[in-house]
């Protein structure tokens, strides 16, 4: 009885039918955004390098991953234009001083790195019209990749990003003489955001007529808005009738595979831009009867606030006034 009332009222609950997700669950798999906030998206049907993009993956890849592109990048077009240089013959370069074939192989190599970064300090020259039309043809491509690698380095450091960090898990609150759904996220730059915004969507799975879609509801904040973001926040989401999570077990929340959307929106007065972030939360990824522990605390004279951002996840358990 408790399931068909679950599914009545659902019908009822304010609904969002705006999210640009898919409804048949039939054609979906898995969480519908990852922990990251990158949608758990596959993509096929066109060819590699249009899917590929190498710009904005470039611009998306971890800086290691980045950096690391870039060098391989440079060792292979190296290594391209000094095998050049001995198939046209290493007689072609001037000013050679090797005596085997790997130190042969070698000057070619820093020769090619030389002209490439139109360094060229000036001992090894190119002989003959190939050499000379080769070494000509590699400092153009070195000072285009330059260009393109100046680009790509300021556009990952000047593009507009949201640095915010988010709680791992979701918790069940005693909150108010009942209970509560709450996450919290916390800036970790010195990047403060102002004028924040946060929406947060649930989906469900829910049978309707024999059938199992996605169904998705606003999830009212207790405070959805603020006019700064310098601290942590803890976002609230009352469980009461206007909820549709209310009268939910923990069963009735694992079989729905319910999934938390949350997304925050600020503007960024470093950046002088709009920045957007996302995230969710899963079943699996919910705590029940559980209280975040406080982050924050002042400072040894009373004159400032010390914020520890490695008490974002922590939290202690607390009981809840009904049993989920």
């Amino acid at each position: 009885m408790a399931r068909t009332f679950l599914h009545q009222f659902n019908r009822k609950a304010r609904q969002d039918n705006e999210t640009g997700l898919v409804i048949n669950t039939a054609l979906t798999g898995g969480r519908f955004f990852n922990k990251n906030g990158i949608p758990n998206i596959q993509t096929t049907g066109l060819p590699f390098w249009r899917r590929l993009n190498i710009y904005h993956t470039l611009l998306s890849l971890p800086l290691w991953q980045f950096l690391g592109s870039i060098l391989l990048f440079y060792f292979s077009i190296n290594l391209v234009f000094a095998g050049l240089y001995l198939l046209i013959g290493i007689e072609h370069l001037g000013g050679l001083v090797a005596r085997d074939d790997w130190e042969k192989f070698g000057e070619a190599f820093f020769f090619s790195a030389q002209t490439f970064t139109t360094v060229g300090y000036g001992r090894i020259n190119p002989i003959g019209f190939a050499a000379s039309l080769t070494a000509a043809f590699e400092a153009m491509l070195g000072l285009m990749s330059f260009a393109l690698a100046t680009g790509l380095l300021y556009g990952r450091f000047a593009r507009p990003r949201a640095f915010i960090r988010y709680s791992h898990q979701a918790l069940f609150v005693p909150f108010r003489g009942g209970t509560a759904l709450m996450f919290r996220l916390v800036p970790y730059t010195k990047n403060y955001l102002v004028n924040v915004e946060v929406r947060v969507t649930l989906a469900l799975k829910i049978e309707e007529e024999g059938n199992v879609k996605n169904k998705f509801f606003n999830l009212a904040l207790d405070i959805s808005r603020a006019n700064t973001l310098t601290s942590s926040w803890t976002l609230v989401h009352l469980i009461n009738e206007e909820s549709p999570l209310y009268q939910y077990t923990r069963a009735d929340i694992e079989k729905a595979e319910a999934e938390m959307l949350v997304f925050v929106q600020g503007f960024d007065e470093s950046f002088s831009n709009t920045v957007v972030s996302r995230t969710s939360y899963r079943f699996d990824e919910f705590v029940y009867g559980a209280k975040f522990k406080p982050m924050f605390h002042p400072n040894a004279d009373n004159t400032g606030t010390v914020l520890h951002l490695d008490l974002l996840d922590a939290y202690e358990s607390a009981d809840l006034p009904v049993i989920m």
